[in-house]
């Protein structure tokens, strides 16, 4: 590993609470979401970091575990965020998707330098990393399988419809929700799509 092998056993907690490594993703999110990321060197995202450019590599392999890392890190969070704030043992489900929406938008529209990163340049990865990602979003997608199955047992929604394609359309809806909104320079409030967005979806799901 570049001569740092020894980093391999670095548990992700340890890693998390290092303030170097905070500030090596921080940087590498303003980085690449402004420049792009093939523009983005990592003697660039070094200097942003306020760090020496092998002071990266003790903690990353490369460019591309950076981007695995940033976006392990924001889906960890909005996880972490929808199992405490929700109530995914058999609450409203319908007010759970209106949870997963807001939790969604919130994040990465508080902060569009990182929705640029997840909705542009990490579409850029190649197909070893593209494995990685969707191993990343899985809990995320569970979630929402969760909330759809919560939503038919309780007769909210209809027991008719393919769970997949459920989960598809509610993924999809606001990923591309997200996109149009950087796309056209984040010149709204995202936040204020919450509920045109959940009034959509519910309607489409609701017996």
């Amino acid at each position: 590993m570049n001569g740092h092998s020894f980093i391999e056993v670095r548990t992700i907690a340890q890693k998390k609470n290092n303030e170097k490594y905070e500030a090596i993703l921080g940087a590498a999110v303003k980085v690449i979401g402004q420049a792009g990321y093939h523009n983005a060197p990592i003697s660039k995202i070094a200097r942003e970091a306020g760090v020496a450019d092998g002071t990266v590599y003790l903690y990353f392999k490369n460019k591309e575990d950076i981007l695995i890392s940033i976006l392990r890190e924001t889906i960890g969070t909005i996880v972490d965020r929808i199992h405490d704030e929700l109530n995914l043992g058999g609450g409203d489900a319908a007010e759970s998707l209106r949870g997963l929406i807001s939790i969604y938008f919130g994040t990465l529209g508080s902060n569009p330098d990182l929705a640029m990163f997840t909705q542009v340049h990490l579409r850029q990865s190649n197909a070893e990393m593209r494995k990685q990602i969707g191993d990343i979003i899985r809990p995320y997608y569970h979630i929402i399988d969760k909330i759809i199955l919560m939503g038919i047992e309780s007769g909210v929604f209809r027991e008719s419809m393919d769970k997949r394609i459920a989960r598809r359309m509610i993924f999809g809806t606001m990923d591309e929700t997200v996109t149009a909104w950087i796309l056209t320079g984040a010149k709204y409030d995202l936040e204020s799509l919450i509920d045109p967005v959940y009034d959509v979806m519910v309607g489409g799901l609701r017996t």
